[in-house]
């Protein structure tokens, strides 16, 4: 049986939920889907400059986490830059 994921503190709503290349189509792109978490850690590790564990005790969550989902939302942004691919912000 898998463990329940941990409710954690989302201090951030985004206006946008799409960014995509210029003048393509959006039909024609694939999307990289980003979760609400991700965008989170981002923004406190990236925008606001606070270290892991600083933005772990921001998101109540540790700071392993906070590092396996800061680690996955890069290696996502850097394949949609890379590859042209759209971004897609999951909201619940």
């Amino acid at each position: 049986m898998v463990r329940p994921i941990k409710p954690r503190r989302v201090q951030f709503d985004p206006k946008a939920v799409y960014f995509k290349p210029r003048a393509v189509p959006l039909s024609m792109l694939d999307e990289v889907e980003l979760s609400l978490d991700e965008i989170e850690t981002l923004r406190l590790c990236d925008l606001e400059g606070l270290n892991q564990i600083e933005a772990a005790k921001r998101m109540k969550i540790s700071q392993a986490t906070l590092c396996r989902i800061l680690t996955s939302a890069r290696k996502k942004v850097a394949k949609a830059l890379i590859e042209g691919k759209a971004i897609k912000i999951l909201k619940p």
